[in-house]
């Protein structure tokens, strides 16, 4: 597919990975999953829309992001969290939600609402808040590198220097301790 070709890079003219929220508050979180994915030279494109308050904007925008090759859906909300959900609804692509703390509940109804889709429309369900937009985007790259080797090349470098840093903080303890 689009961005997709085995053993080669991602074409960086288009995104493919969309980042949807449902509120433009909802920026200072959801910049994080893009902020990763521009790590990994992976093309993103943010945007805003309510499930609730614009569902027709919505299926135009999910039918047209997929004709122009994304792949994957990163879907952060907060509340009643509809917006992954109808997402999920409008497309056979992969749809990750991010819960958003945005209520008197600190984002527990957003992650039930997400976690809670009816059989036969799925939409992955990260951590709540900062922590959930940041694996949404490392879940992203993952199921992108599944066919395309360099990402998968540097998503193994991730994960190594992630361990090295443990190392380097075991022995700082260890020497401390």
């Amino acid at each position: 597919g689009p961005g997709a070709e085995p053993g080669r890079g991602i074409d960086v003219s288009k995104p493919v990975v969309s980042i949807v929220m449902g509120s433009d508050s909802d920026l200072e979180t959801m910049k994080e999953s893009a902020a990763i994915l521009a790590k990994f030279a992976v093309p993103c494109e943010l945007r805003v829309f309510s499930a609730h308050r614009s569902p027709n904007l919505l299926a135009r925008y999910v039918r047209a992001a997929e004709r122009g090759g994304v792949m994957v859906f990163i879907a952060g909300a907060g509340a009643a969290a509809a917006l992954p959900g109808s997402v999920a609804a409008l497309t056979t692509r992969p749809v990750l939600g991010v819960p958003l703390p945005s209520s008197h509940l600190q984002g527990l109804d957003a992650l039930l609402a997400i976690a809670q889709m009816p059989a036969g429309t799925p939409a992955a369900a990260l951590a709540i808040g900062v922590a959930g937009a940041k694996n949404a985007a490392l879940l992203a790259i993952q199921i992108l590198a599944l066919s395309n080797r360099p990402l998968a090349g540097k998503l193994s470098a991730f994960k190594a220097a992630q361990e090295r840093e443990i190392g380097k903080k075991d022995a700082r303890v260890r020497r401390l301790g």
